[in-house]
């Protein structure tokens, strides 16, 4: 075990993946880790830079954005290039920071209507690029929280799939907090299974799929994930 302490979680984490695609019979190199870093000091940030994680989520805007160059000012004279960091948006993006976003994020994953899709379309083909997005899906019902509901997601795959300069990589939800594991493995499922009929419905690759975090990550990989996002079980262990 790494003896600094984010290294050590960080390896304890890979390990733990490794174990959760052994289980499911999947090969580990198919599963993302995206290190959350949203609240976390920098110099934490930078240990596990450090450490060899290099990809980063936030879910704020503005914070993002001055992370992004705060951390590369810190990776000076480390021997880590900043420019290998890839930066994810997990949070859900408003409209009003759609424009701010563009183009500074290797992946938008909170992306739950169209008319975000729109602003972001627009502003990707003005600078001749492509945008990598995924589709947010409320896997709980629950009003307060973000994310399409399940029976529009159709509508919504094709008002997105076909705007220019964006990217559709697939789908992103989380389960309810709380949930215990059975109820947190069916609606992981139930976002796995909507991909697979978006993909035979469309013809859309989809290959993500946006899911689990430091309390239900194994139950994601069990049931699909190919991205999950971690941050206190890497940063503050005590608060998970």
């Amino acid at each position: 075990m790494d003896p600094r302490p984010v290294a050590g979680r960080l390896a304890a984490i890979r390990e733990r993946i490794a174990g959760a695609c052994a289980r499911a019979g999947r090969d580990p190199g198919d599963v993302l880790l995206v290190a959350v870093t949203k609240y976390v000091p920098l110099p934490l940030v930078l240990e596990a830079c450090l450490a060899g994680q290099r990809d980063l989520g936030e879910n704020r805007v503005s914070d993002a954005l001055a992370r992004q160059d705060d951390l590369a000012g810190l990776l000076a004279g480390t021997g880590v290039d900043p420019s290998t960091l890839r930066w994810h948006f997990i949070g859900h993006l408003q409209r009003n920071k759609a424009a701010r976003a563009a183009g500074r994020f290797a992946l938008l994953h909170g992306v739950d209507s169209a008319e975000l899709a729109g602003i972001l379309s627009g502003r990707a083909r003005e600078e001749g690029r492509r945008e990598p997005v995924l589709l947010e899906v409320n896997l709980t019902g629950q009003e307060q929280k973000h994310g399409v509901a399940p029976a529009d997601l159709p509508r919504l795959v094709d008002a997105v799939g076909g705007l220019p300069g964006l990217e559709l990589r697939g789908l992103m939800g989380m389960a309810g907090y709380g949930d215990d594991e059975a109820t947190t493995r069916r609606a992981f499922a139930g976002l796995r299974e909507q991909a697979a009929r978006e993909r035979a419905r469309t013809g859309l690759a989809l290959p993500e799929l946006s899911m689990g975090m430091s309390d239900d990550f194994e139950a994601a990989i069990l049931e699909g994930a190919t991205i999950v996002r971690i941050g206190g079980a890497i940063f503050a262990p005590d608060d998970c």
